[in-house]
């Protein structure tokens, strides 16, 4: 992986520009709400884990990442976490099982101890540790760890947390806070909580299903964007909650599809989802797209089983991407319904269209892998449409390519390709290469919200720095950016991770009011040292506060 990053970055000779680090009027306020703790001591790559902290042997560590899970019941809110997440993504993504350490971050891979007391353990997420469930009083300013309450129900439920990748998603409704996150065997679990008592209701693992990314809220009905399969790679679909306090796991298919479901939104009557690839997609319907459902009003309130087959695709990776393999690695990131438009963009995990293509298309040169390195990186592109799955459907690429490399195997060469699109204001990734994730999209206070991750500082970790060509620390750390309305392009709020360059990106939000609660991305598990001059790694919770309009 250090190899494909140096040439990754040598060839395309890609900056961060220096930036402010928010946005010009200088009105908006972030307030860190809470923070990951340190939660072992490590002592060396395939070592045991020393008492602590705090750390008498080793170095302080913080496993807990993401706030991956994000969700409000009055004035509090509740999140699940998601620990060294990098470290999952590099094995079970990347397929990269060499340990590493450096001052940022370890990742043990099968040398971990959760490997080594569990053989049986994937040594791909071997850096997994139980996620968390957090509750955080908002007029009492504390938060409290509902974790312990899990293990304590049962050893079923206890188990259950254990053997979960990290809880992505959250939702409440009645009466009920749900959080959800993929589980070992390629199978889903699923935890339940009394939003007026706040105490554990219990837990339930899906075997059918494989990922879940998202909950929605939408004319009184909660629903669930799931999986099937490793990742969600086997098809997906869409669920709606049909539970309550005293029975919280039922559930009825609303949405057969021959791909995950990703985010999901509330648009002009409708349900529309961002969706992620299926493995190795034969046709448009299973790359990374844009899918709406039926009308909410037709037959029975809300979506039923029996719009389950009435989903349509308005939009695919395919329609922009011109390399057939680097599409087939697009993923569908946050989605939202914004003055009449439906707004959405691309993910693209680092590194990994490289690695399919290599498969496709294996190199043997140097020269050779490293065109093909150069010329498939993508940084996210934004979009936003109306009258969706209509004869008068308009789409417009906001911030994106005119132009992309695609490979000819005929010839073994490489050539820029026209996309056949213009973008609106910018290009990909808002004018920065290293933007690869459009993470999350919210609406509060008549401003569209778009949080996404910023990997400069991961390559700056994973390269040697005599071969990298400069990158300005001020662009470090995830964006969020903020549309003021359907006329303007897109504003800075921050792009150095709201007060914390390590937070690589805006993970989760969610508003309050014409505020915004965000969950932040920050797997930097080795600084934990207060007092050096780097900023702590780990999760935050922050709360942004807006400028009045």
């Amino acid at each position: 992986m250090r190899a494909v990053a140096v040439a990754a970055v040598v060839l395309l000779g890609l900056t961060v520009p220096a930036v402010p680090a928010s946005a010009a009027d200088g009105s908006y306020s972030f307030k860190l709400l809470a923070k990951a703790a340190p939660d072992e001591c490590f002592n060396g790559i395939g070592q045991p884990y020393p008492p602590g902290p705090p750390c008498a042997e080793g170095k302080a560590k913080v496993s807990q990442a993401y706030v991956w899970g994000l969700t409000k019941v009055g004035a509090d809110v509740w999140f699940g976490t998601g620990a060294n997440v990098n470290c999952l993504v590099s094995g079970a993504t990347l397929d990269s099982y060499t340990p590493v350490v450096n001052d940022d971050y370890v990742c043990e891979y099968a040398e971990s101890q959760t490997v080594r007391d569990d053989p049986d353990w994937p040594a791909e997420i071997g850096d997994q540790r139980p996620p968390e469930v957090w509750l955080y009083h908002a007029r009492t300013k504390q938060k409290v760890n509902k974790s312990g309450e899990i293990r304590a129900k049962s050893p079923d439920d206890a188990e259950r947390l254990r053997t979960t990748i990290g809880l992505r998603a959250a939702g409440t409704l009645g009466g009920v806070v749900l959080f959800g996150g993929p589980a070992l065997n390629d199978s889903l679990n699923l935890f339940a909580f009394d939003a007026r008592t706040q105490r554990f209701l219990g837990s339930v693992n899906l075997p059918q299903y494989g990922n879940i990314r998202t909950l929605l809220v939408a004319e009184g009905a909660m629903y669930l964007g799931v999986g099937i399969g490793t990742n969600g790679s086997s098809g997906g679909g869409v669920l709606r909650w049909t539970g309550s306090v005293r029975n919280p796991f039922t559930f009825e298919v609303v949405a057969n599809l021959p791909v995950q479901a990703a985010d999901l939104a509330y648009h002009d009557g409708r349900i529309a989802a961002t969706s992620w690839p299926a493995n190795q997609p034969a046709s448009p319907s299973q790359l990374a797209g844009v899918w709406i459902s039926p009308p909410l009003t037709d037959g029975l309130p809300g979506l039923n089983p029996e719009d389950a087959a009435g989903w349509r695709q308005v939009w695919h990776a395919r329609q922009y991407e011109p390399d057939r393999v680097v599409a087939a690695t697009y993923g569908g990131g946050g989605v939202a319904s914004f003055g009449g438009w439906l707004y959405w963009g691309t993910m693209h995990v680092p590194l990994k269209s490289t690695k399919v293509h290599q498969q496709v298309y294996p190199q043997t040169t140097d020269e050779a892998k490293q065109a093909q390195v150069a010329n498939t990186q993508r940084a996210l592109s934004l979009w936003r449409g109306k009258d969706l799955g209509l004869p008068t459907q308009k789409i417009e690429l906001l911030y994106g390519a005119t132009a992309l490399p695609a490979y000819d195997p005929a010839t073994a060469t490489w050539a820029s390709v026209p996309t056949g699109w213009t973008p609106v204001y910018g290009k990909s990734g808002f004018d920065n290469p290293f933007n690869n994730y459009t993470w999350r999209m919210a609406v509060a206070g008549g401003r569209l919200y778009v949080g996404t991750m910023d990997w400069s500082y991961i390559v700056q970790d994973i390269t040697a720095e005599s071969l990298v060509p400069p990158i300005d620390p001020a662009g470090y750390g995830g964006d969020l950016w903020m549309f003021p309305s359907t006329s303007d392009k897109a504003e800075p709020v921050s792009r150095t991770g709201l007060g914390n360059y390590l937070n690589y990106g805006v993970r989760t939000m969610i508003p309050d009011g014409p505020n915004l609660y965000l969950g932040m991305a920050n797997p930097m598990n080795l600084r934990t040292d207060p007092a050096d001059d780097v900023p702590e790694g780990g999760w935050e919770l922050i709360k942004l506060t807006a400028p009045c309009r």
